[in-house]
């Protein structure tokens, strides 16, 4: 019997297909992604989702696309507006990753949680609690313990004085900045 290949994942299918307007270019010290038009062009729906999913991602060239599109998509001007509508489909997305048993992914899911705070701000709250169980879990953790805290401080600072509430419902140690 051969070797048994697991077929791809639905975001390396789309990026195989030419699903994602924008390619990796290689450089020699550091990578970026080049975009087939400008990202300000690119409909978020369901692009965006789309990134997220593959911030599970375990293979390169797929982190590297995922994590970079996610970010450049969230820097375009008018990304707020863009993005708010879409938190229903981007939030259970972006739970998985921080469920995700690699430290990598989990590493990859912060970060977008982060970027996705600061552009949607306080519209983040009605979701934050979907999120926070999974950043409890890892709180523990050593080696996350400091960029979870600074997670936390981020959403606290992006989402108002609601949002403290809402952390301490899920992490009653968490000292507010």
């Amino acid at each position: 019997f051969g070797a048994y290949s697991r077929p791809p994942s639905a975001f390396a299918a789309i990026y195989a297909k030419g699903g994602i307007p924008c390619r990796l270019v290689h450089g020699s010290v550091k990578h970026r992604l080049q975009w087939e038009c400008l990202p300000e062009a690119v409909p978020f729906d369901p692009l965006l989702v789309t990134l997220a999913e593959g911030l599970r991602e375990t293979k390169h060239p797929y982190t590297f696309v995922s994590k970079e599109g996610f970010k450049e998509l969230l820097m375009v001007e008018g990304a707020s507006e863009k993005a708010i509508p879409m938190l229903p489909r981007l939030v259970p997305v972006l739970k998985a990753a921080l469920a995700h048993s690699d430290d990598e992914v989990f590493g990859r899911g912060l970060d977008a949680l982060i970027q996705l705070s600061a552009v949607v701000g306080p519209s983040l709250n009605d979701h934050l609690k979907h999120l926070l169980t999974n950043l409890s879990r890892r709180l523990m953790d050593k080696k996350f313990r400091e960029k979870i805290t600074v997670a936390l401080q981020n959403l606290e600072q992006y989402g108002g004085k609601a949002t403290v509430a809402i952390i301490k419902s899920k992490i009653p140690t968490y000292c507010s900045i």
